[in-house]
């Protein structure tokens, strides 16, 4: 109960962050992955615990973009503003992201088999469905919102609810309220981008 409270509270602190646009969102990020390992080892949710790692490298890697982005020269910040403006505008190309979405459909359908296999063959999962459907889901949407695709946002949608019944079902109700909360953001996520087009 002490993890879940606890990650959860991270998360809650990592979304105000977040939206401030903040760089010790990725500070807290760290502290919540690096305890999410522990919550989801203890729950049997391998798929998730595994890809807190993933998160982990990300949050580091996010840690010193940001900072590194902020130490450059203010002259450079009309470019910078210039360059963010094309890439919004990039956002809504939609046949190539149409293309990369049907990738993306192919890549999460094969990512979910083999680690259900995984978890079927080297683990004690309870949930290898569910917990292998979220983590390569999961691995799309991060996937889609590297590239822009406005359609990401249904991705988080359907991660976040399934994610939210899962943990609820593994008795982790701190953490499974923090994914309801993450579907209000994702559908308002999509809404703001769609306004951009």
């Amino acid at each position: 109960m002490f993890l879940d409270i606890t990650t959860t509270a991270l998360g809650l602190a990592y979304i105000l962050l977040e939206l401030k646009a903040s760089h010790w969102m990725w500070i807290v990020g760290i502290a919540m992955q690096t305890l999410g390992i522990v919550l989801y080892y203890d729950k049997g949710l391998y798929a998730d615990c595994g890809m807190e790692f993933y998160y982990l490298a990300m949050s580091v890697y996010g840690l010193w973009r940001w900072k590194a982005s902020a130490s450059r020269p203010q002259e450079q910040e009309g470019q910078r503003s210039a360059d963010h403006d094309r890439a919004i505008q990039s956002i809504f190309s939609s046949r190539r992201h149409l293309l990369m979405a049907l990738y993306g459909v192919g890549g999460g359908l094969l990512l979910w088999a083999l680690i259900y296999w995984l978890l079927v063959r080297f683990t004690n999962s309870t949930v290898p469905l569910a917990d292998s459907f979220t983590t390569a889901l999961s691995i799309v949407g991060m996937w889609a919102l590297a590239h822009k695709i406005l359609e990401q946002w249904f991705v988080w949608i359907i991660v976040d609810i399934v994610t939210s019944v899962l943990y609820f079902y593994k008795d982790i109700p701190f953490k499974a309220s923090l994914y309801a909360l993450y579907v209000v953001i994702a559908v308002f996520g999509y809404l703001s981008w769609r306004r951009k087009m």
